[in-house]
């Protein structure tokens, strides 16, 4: 079971780096277009992909972080899991918040990747050696 929950892990975290692709180089375009038919001032739109790059460059840096958590454990090293741990909390957490106030599906986006990384991050100890 140790070995299937590392390939969930391995799997939340190639969502997340395609999921990043396309909130970087697809989600920012669109959203700028809106703000743009909006007469939104330009120093507010830069405020706002300033945030939205940083968003992506964070979902890049979460999937580095757990290809390498879950590749090291399917060598076998003893790696804890409480790096997917974090980022499965915060991305459910934040996921139900935006589907709930959104009502939107789309979030579900955030869920299951989320729930993934729960499911790889938990059940299984990682023992210390003296």
């Amino acid at each position: 079971m140790s070995r299937a929950r590392n390939i969930l892990g391995i799997i939340a975290a190639v969502i997340l780096l395609l999921s990043s692709v396309a909130h970087s180089l697809m989600g920012w375009p669109a959203i700028r277009a809106k703000l743009a038919e909006s007469n939104v001032p330009a120093d507010l739109v830069f405020g706002l992909q300033i945030g939205w790059q940083f968003g992506g460059v964070c979902m890049v840096v979460f999937a580095v972080i757990l290809f390498s958590l879950f590749m090291r454990r399917l060598r076998g090293e003893a790696v804890s899991t409480l790096p997917a741990l974090a980022i499965g909390i915060a991305y459910v957490v934040f996921g139900a918040w935006a589907l709930m106030s959104s009502k939107d599906p789309f979030f579900l986006i955030f869920i299951v990747p989320g729930v993934l990384l729960l499911i790889a991050g938990t059940g299984s100890r990682v023992r210390l050696s003296s």
